[in-house]
């Protein structure tokens, strides 16, 4: 993934001068704070036989070498190209000094933020790396009893561990992180000090002797157990059926036996949570292989230093509670992110859920005070510790790509070049589809293919992240969750201003969706940044694909989701664009419907399949009868009467509502309190191998059209002849997968392009994206999809800043 790699070299020459020896400032851009990288330095310089010293500045890694030119040279290549694993090299640039005859190489004291700035003062501060999970040094020192770290819930080093959520500024310092509190004992100071030790220079080195430590609450919040009193009572806990709050990396964790029906149900009604399914943690791949049906690819993502969630399909007889997931073929399971969930897996000897710490619509508890209060009402117990979390980060969750392997292109394709790099844009995963991204990628940084100013683009509502972005870098926030209550949305503000201080970027312009009333909106013109942007929400979909996959030239593309404000005022959904980053036409949509009740609508799938049917010109048919028992008649015919009247029912392209209708119509999801609850179960129920499509025209005109009354009408007879809705849904998503292929050919043929993207919350959609990901390449069309965004709403943010960066160009 590595743009073209050249050393950025003063105009004299590094060999100009005549001295013996020679001596490079070196400056070292990129992801190289908190990833051993000074150490590394230290080792290279020392196996060269040079002299200096390396130190951390606001802006990365400010190195002064010395000695013979040939040396100096090789020092600077494996520099760039061999850094540590965890590190990510953007740029090296190197200039001439005055050699000093200094002798020997040292690790100097870092560089103020103050002090750096007056050298580089439109430069953005020193990258952070992500969390990392455990590597398996510290694993093996974890589980050996001759080691003095033994069950040492916080070991780490230089290649592992928490590193964004304690980051309070740069550069990467213990003493602006939350260690800072933490005096190291002399054995560990020894081990920071010795450049031949895994923790030379690791910040958060600590052991039992001076770290962090356990505390286990009760659910009064009072201390009843410590260290590794408390972890045993919480194991104990766990196993007898308790639910136990967990504090991780990012945040919280609610955690219970997975195998208990009884404990899932109830923290089910204490979270009210209902229909979303809860995650899982394994103590290994073995044990997760026992859970779910585990690909290379799926084993390859879970055991990755992220740690993501990774949704696979379910395995038969699997001990895991129905309550886990219902409705749902798939679950989501996880690996320990940290030694202490090692700890807990390996001592329990079973599966935990392990779901965010939070009650619904709320955002993760991460602070101890605020997790006593909101969660001590769910939970039995808090197992606690007193390493403060600086910034709050959910568990990120992927879904492996079966047909598409091979189908896209691939990512950094077309970036731009930038002086001698070594590039880590998404880590090394194989092709994946990311739905939530959070801890272990944020806050990994995304290539934009257009320089801009310094801007913040806020988001949509729902899905929530934000973006900071300058030159040709952006920053994605973590996910934030739904902007629907006070707690989410002080979330966002707090992350926005944390990123900001973090990054040292002080946004000259703001970004944000055209619906007025998101939060996202509001908090951008609060802001008064003086250059405002509105960016309509499809084409922020379009464009944030363009411009993960570095295109600037024309394309066409699918976007379907939920609703998004159109420019024309009504609720988009289900759009055919065409256009390139700044600009995109609509040049087709799917037939428009009412949307009765608006928000309820999203709510009550039934109401959707009333409005279809009525636009198909079923509106006086009765109340199917897979209906009655949770609708009665009289809501039936009122809802059909604000479908007839249009009353508080707008105009709607949605796709997203049309999978809804297709579940309602099948009995398969009439209700749901969360969006996108019944076109998953839809999904889900789709019988695999079934090819045979219902009809969907695709109607030419002014723009296209795909006409689902057809569809829908073919669907409602199968269903009165007792055809399963299993071949239902797998015929319904055949449809619509084979309209948008023909669809999107048409269109290309028209905008002399080959490229097509597919984006949108709806395309989340495996069976869907596959279906259309085969076909259009069958038609030697190159398809763009997301690769390090979410195709939902959590990607809105960087699209937003990547259309702001091609019109302020």
């Amino acid at each position: 993934m590595a743009r073209e790699r050249r050393l950025a070299r003063d105009g004299r020459g590094l060999r100009a001068a005549p001295e013996r020896h020679t001596r490079l400032r070196v400056s070292v851009r990129g992801v190289v704070q908190g990833v051993g990288f000074r150490p590394f330095v230290h080792r290279l310089a020392c196996e060269h036989g040079l002299s200096g010293w390396v130190r951390n500045d606001p802006h990365g890694v400010l190195v002064e070498v010395e000695g013979d030119p040939a040396a100096v040279e090789r020092f600077l290549g494996r520099l760039a190209e061999q850094p540590p694993p965890l590190a990510t090299v953007e740029l090296v640039h190197a200039e001439p000094a005055t050699a000093t005859g200094e002798r020997g190489f040292r690790i100097a004291g870092s560089a103020p933020r103050s002090a750096a700035a007056g050298r580089d003062q439109v430069a953005p501060a020193a990258l952070v790396s992500p969390d990392v999970a455990p590597c398996e040094e510290c694993l093996r020192e974890l589980h050996d009893p001759r080691d003095r770290r033994y069950r040492y819930p916080f070991i780490n080093c230089t290649n592992c561990g928490p590193r964004f959520t304690i980051v309070r500024a740069t550069p990467y310092d213990r003493p602006l992180t939350t260690m800072a509190g933490f005096e190291m004992c002399d054995a560990c100071a020894a081990e920071y000090a010795d450049p031949a030790s895994r923790r030379f220079h690791a910040q958060p080195n600590a052991c039992p002797e001076c770290g962090p430590a356990l505390s286990l609450l009760d659910g009064a919040g009072v201390a009843v157990a410590q260290a590794h009193d408390a972890l045993a009572a919480a194991v104990d806990g766990l196993a007898r059926g308790r639910i136990v709050a967990v504090k991780g990396l990012g945040g919280y964790h609610l955690a219970c036996r997975a195998d208990d029906e009884r404990v899932v149900l109830r923290l089910r009604a204490l979270k009210r949570r209902e229909e979303k399914p809860f995650a899982l943690m394994a103590s290994d791949l073995d044990a997760a292989a026992r859970l779910v049906d585990l690909s290379p690819a799926q084993a390859l993502l879970a055991a990755g230093p992220e740690r993501p969630i990774v949704i696979a399909r379910r395995r038969r007889g699997m001990p895991v509670a129905g309550a886990v997931a219902p409705g749902s073929r798939d679950l989501g399971v996880m690996l320990p992110s940290t030694p202490l969930h090692h700890l807990l897996l390996g001592d329990l000897g079973t599966a935990l859920v392990m779901t965010s710490g939070n009650a619904s619509e709320e955002p993760i508890a991460f602070e101890d005070d605020d997790a006593i209060a909101r969660l001590a009402a769910i939970a039995d117990a808090l197992l606690i510790h007193d390493r403060p979390i600086h910034a709050r980060a959910d568990d990120s969750v992927l879904r492996a790509l079966g047909a598409s392997e091979h189908a896209a292109d691939p990512p950094s394709a077309s970036r731009p070049a930038i002086t001698r790099e070594r590039r880590a844009t998404g880590g090394t995963h194989p092709p994946a589809l990311m739905v939530r991204r959070s801890r272990g990628y944020v806050p990994r940084d995304l290539a934009l293919p257009q320089a801009t100013r310094p801007l913040l683009a806020c988001g949509a509502e729902l899905k929530s992240t934000f973006c900071l972005a300058h030159r040709t870098r952006a920053w994605v926030g973590p996910h934030v969750g739904d902007l629907r209550s006070w707690e989410t949305y002080r979330s966002f503000t707090d992350g926005v201003g944390r990123f900001e201080q973090l990054l040292a970027l002080d946004p000259e312009v703001v970004v944000h969706d055209l619906h007025p009333d998101y939060l996202s909106t509001k908090y951008a013109l609060q802001r008064e940044i003086p250059h405002v942007i509105e960016v309509q929400h499809h084409h922020a979909h379009f464009a944030a694909v363009l411009a993960e996959h570095g295109r600037l030239g024309r394309a066409v593309g699918a976007i379907y989701d939920g609703a998004g404000l159109g420019t024309d005022g009504s609720l988009w959904g289900g759009e055919l664009l065409a256009g390139e980053l700044g600009h995109s036409r609509r040049v087709g949509h799917l037939w428009p419907v009412r949307l009765p009740g608006g928000d309820a609508a999203a709510r009550e799938p039934w109401r959707m399949a009333c409005s279809w049917l009525a636009e198909a010109g079923h509106g006086d048919a009765p109340l199917p009868a897979g209906m009655a028992v949770a609708v009665s008649a009289a809501r039936w015919e009122q809802v059909g009467e604000l479908v007839r009247t249009g009353t508080a029912s707008p105009i709607t392209t949605s796709m997203g509502r049309l999978f809804d209708a297709v579940a309602a119509l099948c009995a398969i999801r009439l209700s749901a309190r969360e969006e996108g609850t019944a076109a998953m179960e839809l999904e889900a129920a789709a019988r695999e191998g079934e090819r045979h499509a219902y009809p969907l025209a695709l109607l030419d005109g002014d723009v296209l059209k795909l006409d689902a009354r057809e569809t829908v009408l073919a669907i409602v007879e199968d269903l009165r002849g007792d055809v399963p809705p299993a071949l239902v849904s797998a015929r319904f998503h055949n449809a619509i997968a084979e309209a948008t292929v023909r669809a999107l050919v048409v269109l290309a043929g028209r905008e002399d392009t080959r490229a097509v993207v597919l984006a949108g919350g709806v395309f989340q959609n495996r069976l869907l994206l596959e279906r259309c990901i085969a076909g259009l390449a069958g038609n030697g069309l190159s398809v763009l999809i997301p690769r390090e965004l979410p195709p939902n709403d959590g990607a809105i943010s960087y699209g937003q800043a990547a259309v702001a960066a091609a019109r302020l160009d």
